[in-house]
């Protein structure tokens, strides 16, 4: 079962926007693209362990982000099943090294979005709440949400980080950093466009559903392993995240982008649940 949720985000693609300049494949490590985050500049990436009895260890399985002391934000498609177990998972946070060391954190609540099928289908999001809330510090802190009114453009200054795959599927080495990497925000018509070349449809199917946003590709975005990880923006002066990794085609080295599940659409149900549970 690791190796299917390893799995469960296809490998990306997309174009390089002619601010970024084109990274080495040498330097190809993590997410694609990506190089090595200095410690504490995430401060709410986390990622999301399994038990696996063949390594007799908790297993990095996919990515998330703290969005309140107590509660963590990923994909729902990184959880098995809705009525799953929340002893059958634990957190990783406030170390950008993912085998460190650093005592990980039991989940006590699991509430994958109610409207989810398939990740392709939206609603691709899932809450994990925390047995005890964190001691907010320099390297554990919450991100924030966007407000509705929020708006974004491909002119924004967006990072993704995680502990995914990289060039060619090959594993993030030892000693297991943290990646990040800049992308750009994909237009929602553009973004439709390039999807509906690449697969078979029909002439009214819609491919990105209206809760999901495109960011990255031509060698800079998400793999297998960094999926439900954050996508932020710097926004008046402030991180917010925008997105949760949810799918794609081609891991970020051709025309396509990846496809994320907008934070911003289901910013009321997170907060809804939050509340609903303090």
């Amino acid at each position: 079962m690791l190796w299917l949720l390893l799995l469960a985000l296809p490998c990306l693609g997309g174009s390089v926007p002619e601010t970024l300049a084109p990274i080495p494949e040498k330097e190809l490590v993590g997410i694609i693209g990506g190089q090595g985050a200095p410690q504490g500049r995430w401060p709410w990436q986390v990622s999301l362990r399994i038990y696996v009895y063949h390594w007799a260890s908790w297993v990095h399985i996919c990515g998330g982000s703290l969005v309140h002391p107590r509660w963590v934000l990923t994909a729902a498609h990184c959880i098995f099943r809705k009525d799953a177990d929340p002893l059958a998972y634990r957190i990783h946070a406030g170390d950008v090294y993912l085998y460190g060391g650093s005592p990980l954190l039991t989940v006590s609540r699991v509430i994958a979005h109610p409207k989810y099928v398939d990740a392709a289908l939206g609603a691709d999001v899932a809450l994990l709440q925390l047995e005890k809330p964190v001691s907010v510090s320099g390297r554990l802190r919450p991100v924030g949400l966007p407000p509705a009114s929020l708006g974004l453009s491909p002119n924004d200054t967006c990072w993704l980080t995680g502990w995914g795959r990289g060039l060619h599927w090959e594993p993030l080495r030892p000693p297991y950093r943290l990646q990040q990497v800049r992308i750009a925000l994909e237009g929602a018509a553009d973004c439709e466009e390039r999807y509906r070349q690449h697969l078979p449809l029909g002439a009214h199917d819609r491919v990105i559903p209206a809760d999901m946003l495109c960011a990255g590709g031509g060698g800079r975005g998400p793999c297998g392993g960094d999926s439900g990880g954050p996508l932020v923006c710097r926004k008046q002066g402030a991180w917010v995240q925008v997105g949760v990794v949810s799918w794609g085609l081609g891991c970020s080295r051709d025309q396509l982008p990846a496809v994320f599940t907008s934070t911003q659409s289901h910013a009321p149900w997170i907060q809804r649940q939050i509340r609903r549970f303090q």
